[in-house]
């Protein structure tokens, strides 16, 4: 079975810029454009503010151990659940984690086995 993977990069504002109106271009002139697929931060020190090991540890968790609330996941994790919360909610705004809802519990998953990282020198 091939492993999913999340594709990270390195891109500058302007690079996605110029990305963006490349892309609205070819559209205008009638070509397809296809869809770039990933999460982007516009430099390496951005990159580690998100992926700390905290929040590796958890991606891990969430992944193997499939906890079926934040709650749980903090005790898995053996950190406090307020920080574990903060931790998840900030994975899911960049797109490294998605929450589901059933009932009363917020239920974090992962949907791949790999990060690759590219960065463009």
């Amino acid at each position: 079975m091939k492993a999913k993977k999340v594709n990270i990069g390195i891109k500058s504002v302007e690079e996605a810029l110029d990305d963006f109106v490349k892309a609205g271009e070819a559209l205008e002139r009638g070509e397809k454009v296809k869809p770039v697929k990933g999460i982007y931060f516009t430099n390496l020190d951005a990159f580690r503010k998100v992926l700390t090991q905290k929040r590796l540890e958890l991606l891990h968790i969430i992944k193997t151990e499939h906890p079926e609330s934040i709650t749980q996941l903090a005790r898995l994790a053996g950190r406090d659940v307020t920080n574990v919360a903060d931790d998840v909610k900030y994975l899911a705004e960049v797109g490294l984690v998605e929450m589901k809802k059933e009932k009363r519990a917020h239920i974090p998953t992962v949907n791949y086995d790999a990060i690759s990282l590219r960065i463009a020198v």
